[in-house]
């Protein structure tokens, strides 16, 4: 019988201790269904703030709406490549450079003038005036220099139009 009478009151600490966490968890249950029941009342809240609608109906409709753009973004952009490389390849630097080309002509009637894209490719015209005709003379440009000899007034032309205002 000792061994009873020792084995006992073990026995009703086991299930004494046992009846104070059945306690505790109904009380953390509890608490945590109070809390469940405000997140849930807060969701509802979230859910029909704007205008009554539903929240989860207008992020799927913004959800739509930024896949359409993205894909109008896309198609810009396929339209843009062609349409920047043939402007890099336009005409977008021009100058010109009025001289006298005779001392007996009157008045600074001959010109040069140069006609580069974005990368100094293009030519460069150089008109001369005399009393009895006038000659244009066109030159090839590429990186603002020419394979042709160039005169004084169209290597400053051609300086003019790199270093001068994009059109």
């Amino acid at each position: 019988m000792t061994l009873l009478s020792g084995t006992l009151p073990a026995i009703w600490w086991g299930i004494g201790v046992l009846g104070v966490l059945v306690i505790i968890a109904y009380v953390i249950n509890i608490i945590l269904f109070r809390r469940m029941k405000r997140f849930e009342e807060a969701y509802l809240t979230l859910k029909t703030f704007m205008s009554g609608g539903d929240l989860e109906n207008i992020l799927h409709e913004f959800k739509n709406k930024l896949g359409d753009h993205e894909a109008k973004l896309e198609q810009c952009g396929k339209r843009l490549d062609p349409i920047e490389l043939k402007l890099k390849a336009s005409v977008d630097r021009a100058a010109i450079v009025r001289y006298r080309a005779f001392e007996n002509v009157g008045s600074d009637l001959s010109f040069a003038l140069a006609l580069l894209n974005q990368d100094g490719d293009g030519i460069v015209l150089n008109s001369i005036h005399s009393r009895e005709d006038s000659r244009v003379y066109a030159k090839p440009v590429s990186g603002g220099e020419s394979t042709y000899t160039l005169a004084n007034e169209e290597k400053e032309v051609i300086s003019k139009a790199m270093n001068g205002p994009k059109i």
